[in-house]
């Protein structure tokens, strides 16, 4: 049998190291018995003899171990393979997860230059999906400052929002200069920032209306067993700048599931503001422990309305199963009481990094979400009392009118706003190494960002948005946001069909599930009757189901 030489079965993908050493065996030769230039090979073949024989040696990454050297190629390559995406090879309007057109109308909103576009849409009005406001032959002029709601109306200290507000991101996610900069700039514009469930730090309490967000943590209202404390929430909830309060049921970016902030980065500062040992692990856990049924979640509603002085109170949540939700609503209808906002979360992430299959595939999508909950509120005769507001890829004045189409009464955004912060869209959140310190602890780089400066871009940037939406509105005839349905929004089903929101949704009218209707909608049909104001339980022939795989 014809056998090859060992030099020709010698593996090619061995020649990088094979090379290497080969020139660090001719460098030493040449520096012994030559010049000393010799030693630029020897440093130069040494270094890449070592990380080959570190490659062979190394048993975690079996690539590394057949391609010595050359395997580091690979990762290089692969570790800014999305900055050559974003930036070489991504359209303008490939939203993953934003376009370069969202990112760069942002840009120009936050410096007050021009955002005309000349030359036409560059998106494909033919194609299905696409979506349009409807122009009048009637215009009307709409004073941007005019587009305010109260939320709360019924309490002694009713707010009034801003149709566009900075959604919820902690200090610990956030930079602190990052916070400086979205409180500064929600003064200067005068409209809310969120707090996020990390507590009030010091960063948030520099002059901005402030939404507290309580989440499961209890972080700034924990006794030491990290339980609900009433008293250390009345401290901070009768702040002034304290305008409402948000529990957060669950969130966009990862629903259902709770989080650890590593002890090593509990430091002295994090550790005050959230009311927690510094040092420690801090657990988030999955579900709130203030409460456990729908009709205590009202209960508690209650409780924290009455430690804050009667200010606004709501909830934030991620829809998942129906009948969850619809147990929320009928616990509001037996108590005669309710919350006075909802924050529907989309399921399209946010600024939490989260597992990937949390990210795509757990959550409802904001366009759903918010349909159901609005419509449940319509149809349990509430939603004149309760407002309604969404999160979830809002960033333009479309974004927001379409939200509004389908329910809203104003809406949040977190990523739009650390757009304006200089973020660029570098999806290194969780790494501790924001290039824009933005979303990183490291004081070095969260120094750098400048808060005068970003401040004043994230006004801008809400004033241009809020200006946008203004002028939309306006094309359309109508006088206010409150006024904007979903007959104003069309939707391309075919190259040939097109459909008005108010087509293409099923609504339902004021009281509807209160005299049994909404038998023709299947979600109300199925799991209205069976929701229970005592329980989040799945009805019972679901129930069933899970004990056995006989469906």
């Amino acid at each position: 049998m014809f056998r090859l030489s060992p030099l020709a079965s010698f593996p090619l993908r061995f020649s990088a190291y094979a090379l290497s050493l080969l020139g660090l065996i001719v460098s030493l030769i040449g520096l012994t018995f030559a010049d000393a230039d010799w030693g630029w090979g020897v440093l130069v073949f040494g270094l890449l003899t070592a990380l080959g024989t570190y490659d062979v040696c190394q048993r975690g990454r079996t690539v590394s171990r057949n391609y010595p050297i050359l395997a580091h190629l690979r990762y290089n390559l692969e570790s800014f393979g999305p900055e050559i995406r974003q930036y070489f090879i991504q359209s303008d309007t490939e939203e993953v997860p934003f376009s370069r057109e969202q990112r760069r109308l942002i840009y120009q909103r936050a410096k007050n230059v021009s955002d005309k576009r000349p030359f036409g849409s560059l998106h494909h009005m033919r194609h299905p999906g696409y979506e349009w406001m409807s122009p009048s032959l009637a215009p009307a002029h709409i004073d941007p400052s005019s587009l305010r709601l109260t939320v709360g109306a019924e309490r002694a200290k009713p707010y009034s929002a801003s149709v566009f507000n900075i959604s919820a991101m902690s200090f610990g996610a956030l930079s602190a200069n990052a916070i400086s900069a979205l409180n500064d700039g929600a003064c200067e514009g005068g409209f809310y920032h969120d707090t996020g469930e990390g507590a009030i730090s010091p960063y948030h309490r520099r002059g901005g209306d402030l939404v507290w967000e309580i989440g499961s943590g209890y972080f700034g209202c924990r006794n030491e067993a990290g339980d609900f404390d009433p008293e250390r929430f009345r401290e901070n909830a009768r702040d002034n700048a304290v305008r409402m309060i948000e529990i957060k049921l669950s969130q966009g970016a990862k629903p259902g599931h709770g989080g650890i902030l590593p002890g090593a980065k509990v430091t002295e500062e994090i550790a005050s503001t959230r009311g927690v040992p510094p040092g420690r692990d801090v657990i988030s856990p999955a579900a709130h422990t203030a409460f456990t049924t729908p009709r205590e979640l009202i209960d508690f509603i209650v409780r924290l309305r009455e430690l804050a002085g009667d200010k606004p109170v709501g909830i934030k949540l991620a829809i998942g199963p129906p009948w969850e939700w619809f147990a929320i609503v009928k616990a509001m209808l037996d108590t005669g009481e309710h919350p006075d906002f909802v924050v529907v979360d989309g399921g399209e992430g946010g600024t939490g990094a989260a597992p990937l299959e949390f990210i795509n595939r757990l959550g409802m999508p904001l366009d759903e979400a918010l349909l159901l909950v609005h419509n449940t509120l319509v149809g349990a005769g509430l939603r004149d009392r309760v407002c309604l507001a969404a999160a979830g890829k809002l960033v333009n004045a479309f974004d927001i009118a379409r939200a509004m189409a389908l329910g809203a009464d104003w809406c949040n955004a977190a990523r739009g706003f650390i757009f304006a912060l200089g973020c660029i869209q570098a999806r290194s959140c969780h790494t501790d190494r924001c290039p824009s310190g933005v979303a990183t602890q490291d004081t070095l780089r969260g120094s750098r960002l400048d808060v005068p400066t970003k401040a004043h871009r994230v006004a801008s940037f809400h004033a241009n948005t809020v200006a946008a939406l203004a002028e939309m509105l306006g094309a359309a005839g109508l006088h206010h946001s409150s006024e904007l349905g979903p007959e104003h929004i069309s939707h391309r089903l075919t190259r040939h069909e097109v459909k008005s929101f108010a087509e293409l949704h099923d609504f339902l009218t004021p009281g509807e599930l209160l005299v049994g209707g909404a038998e023709r909608h299947p979600v109300f049909r199925d799991y209205w009757e069976s929701a229970s104001a005592d329980s989040f339980a799945p009805p019972e022939t679901l129930a069933k189901l899970r004990d056995s795989k006989l469906y």
